[in-house]
């Protein structure tokens, strides 16, 4: 199954399962918004890759009411999802649909953020993206990236697997959702969090971190000065 499938599939019910397949749903979409230090009322242009249903943008626009929005996804159906979504909120979007693996970015941002997305990346897509996205940002742009990375060693990999495994299942999510999940990760290109980072200061962003860690879930960002 192609990743546009396995999303489009997903697209209908895939809201629902979100904070049972993330155990650390609240930190770790609330440490990449905390990361947005722009002032509230600055019409910020916002690139969202792999936007999928819209959530990560959708909190980003209740903090910032005056920003415009560009969600990038190759799965219509999941882009659908977002329309839906954004419909009680009074902002700018614009749905794309593009594979941004492949596809330029055709203009400048202010901020860029991803959610859950880029490990479906080779290391050498993921390395040419972050450049892309280098210079498809404005002066003082953001890059913030919320995802899944791969353990350093085969150890710490199965400790990620099986502490995720054990905490979903903890909080009784339904076999059906489960396998879904399970047939989504056969997409899954994971990187190390330690090489992603050393690519971004390789594409030239400053203040390269990681802010926050929850076995495989990581939020890390960068800044173009």
């Amino acid at each position: 199954m192609s990743i546009k499938n396995a999303f489009d599939t997903a697209a209908q019910d895939y809201n629902q399962a979100r904070k049972q397949l993330i155990p650390c749903f609240d930190d770790f979409y609330g440490t990449a918004l905390e990361l947005i230090l722009f002032e509230t009322k600055d019409r910020l242009n916002v690139l969202d890759l792999g936007a999928g249903t819209g959530l990560f943008s959708s909190l980003v626009a209740q903090l910032y009411p005056y920003a415009e929005f560009t969600l990038y996804d190759l799965s219509d159906k999941m882009l659908e999802q977002a329309k839906k979504r954004f419909s009680d909120i009074r902002v700018n979007v614009e749905y794309v649909i593009k594979d941004y693996s492949i596809d330029l970015i055709e203009r400048k941002f202010d901020l860029i953020i991803s959610a859950l997305s880029i490990h479906h990346l080779t290391d050498a897509e993921k390395e040419t993206l972050f450049s892309r996205v280098f210079s498809s940002l404005n002066s003082n742009g953001l890059f913030i990236n919320a995802d899944q990375v791969r353990g350093e060693t085969p150890y710490e990999e199965e400790i990620y697997k099986s502490t995720w495994l054990k905490q979903i299942q903890e909080k009784g999510i339904a076999q059906q959702t489960l396998d879904a999940a399970f047939e989504r990760m056969k997409e899954d290109k994971m990187s190390t969090l330690s090489d992603q980072l050393s690519w971004l200061k390789k594409a030239g962003f400053s203040e390269v971190n990681c802010w926050y860690r929850n076995f495989s879930f990581v939020v890390y960002s960068g800044l173009k000065l």
